[in-house]
């Protein structure tokens, strides 16, 4: 196996562990996501996307394109995590922010809503694991899984 294959693998399986875990430390441990909280849940499965399209499209390009939308997303999931922090979790509402407003338009919610469901404020879902911000987890991930992207896209060929 290639080492961009071997990246993009591990990106497509971090990204869809970090969703899994997040599901569990709702629905085992009660930690209840906000709208900012489900909506890097979607960035994390659209990373997982790009890895796998840059797997499956066995072609330069293909790679490309996957390990492209794969940065974006990681990059767009970053910003997210830091929004969260330092402007949304010290708000008692996340009505209508852009969080709220992308995962409603494409009815995740209503389709999906133990995945995809806000249940708390983002000043409520402000959680710390060993004295480290919830968020802050999911920004170092989305920051590896951008920097592995930008390898792949800036192999030869």
């Amino acid at each position: 196996m290639k080492r961009t294959d071997t990246l993009m693998a591990g990106g497509a399986v971090a990204a869809v562990a970090a969703v899994g875990s997040a599901l569990v430390s709702q629905h085992v441990f009660g930690i209840l996501p906000c709208a900012w909280c489900v909506f890097q849940r979607l960035l994390f499965l659209l990373v997982a996307a790009g890895c796998v399209i840059a797997l499956v499209w066995r072609a330069p390009l293909g790679r490309r394109v996957g390990a492209a939308l794969a940065l974006a997303f990681a990059v767009s999931g970053a910003a997210a995590a830091l929004w969260q922090h330092f402007v949304a979790a010290s708000s008692t509402s996340c009505d209508l922010s852009l969080a709220e407003r992308v995962i409603g338009a494409l009815g995740l919610d209503a389709r999906w809503p133990n995945v995809f469901m806000a249940m708390a404020s983002c000043a409520d879902a402000a959680v710390k694991i060993l004295g480290v911000p919830f968020e802050f987890y999911s920004l170092t991930l989305f920051v590896v899984l951008g920097l592995a992207a930008l390898t792949v896209l800036r192999r030869p060929g």
